[in-house]
């Protein structure tokens, strides 16, 4: 069997499972075998099936359904083996199995693998001031809470604000610097800037806007003009590379309109990256055939 060359327009043209980079860079999960971090790749997958097929618990909370036999047959392993796996995601706190007796599957809620460091604590002294019922803000409200605006639909559900840090601010800072290391070593922050050195400050900007967005306390985001659950959005920004990134900038850099918001523009294209970038190598690769240039 032969195998082509990996081409620019082909890159988002396969089904891939994706395994989060953070299991093989971060510490704290080298206790994790290779196998286990595979098997949370899978169950990660199936965890966007579950949530548009309903399967949501009393406290909105996402659960699947893997049985043995699938892990099995997916990883072609042993039953023990199976097991073992699972065992070892559970007991470093990546899932959480809750039986259903009568000889039905067991539910499986697959836990977020970012550490987000908003503590109970943090929740407690700080939900008067994402509460919808509060008539002024808090000067404790912190950047934990994020800092989207969206200038043309300005509710209380879709705003948050920003003042002094204090009181809970350790936590936000934490969950901000986060997701910042996180973004970094997602998209391969030093590879970008070192193909793109002129472009430090929009770089930083994407970076800003991506931890801005996902450390946000909004429920909902809009882009595009259409209202988007946050949690929806912070999943797909959190599956950017360096290549979504790299595609953004080629777009802002050859774009000559006039943008009257660019950090909603800028969002609206990260959001879509995934979506549009094979199109846009694709229509590239066409024209330059037509051009008689390759």
């Amino acid at each position: 069997m032969k195998f082509d060359y990996m081409y620019a327009e082909c890159s988002e043209q396969f089904a891939f499972y994706r395994i989060p980079k953070a299991l093989f860079t971060d510490a704290f999960f080298s206790v994790l075998s290779t196998e286990a971090k595979v098997l949370y790749g899978l169950l990660l997958d199936r965890v966007s099936l579950s949530a548009r097929n309903g399967w949501i618990d009393a406290e909105k909370r996402v659960f699947i359904i893997y049985t043995i036999e699938e892990i099995q047959e997916a990883l072609g392993i042993g039953n023990k083996k199976s097991i073992r796996l699972l065992t070892e995601l559970g007991k470093i706190g990546l899932i959480e199995r809750k039986r259903q007796g009568l000889g039905r599957p067991n539910l499986i809620y697959v836990k977020n693998f970012i550490p987000t460091g908003m503590t109970e604590r943090h929740l407690q002294k700080c939900q008067r001031d994402i509460s919808g019922s509060v008539t002024t803000t808090s000067a404790e409200m912190s950047i934990g809470h994020g800092i989207y605006t969206d200038t043309n639909h300005t509710d209380r559900s879709n705003t948050i604000h920003i003042s002094s840090l204090s009181g809970c601010d350790d936590d936000a800072m934490r969950m901000q610097k986060d997701y910042e290391s996180f973004f970094k070593k997602q998209i391969e922050y030093d590879r970008i800037l070192s193909e793109y050195p002129y472009d430090k400050e929009r770089l930083d900007e994407i970076l800003g806007l991506l931890v801005d967005t996902c450390t946000s306390g909004a429920k909902t985001i809009r882009i595009s003009g259409d209202t988007k659950p946050m949690a929806v959005v912070r999943s797909q920004l959190m599956k950017l590379n360096q290549f979504h990134i790299a595609y953004v900038m080629k777009c802002m850099s050859e774009n000559d309109t006039k943008i009257r918001n660019i950090k909603q523009y800028l969002l609206a294209a990260l959001y879509n990256a995934p979506l549009t970038m094979g199109h846009f190598y694709q229509s590239w690769v066409n024209n330059d055939m037509a051009e008689g240039r390759i």
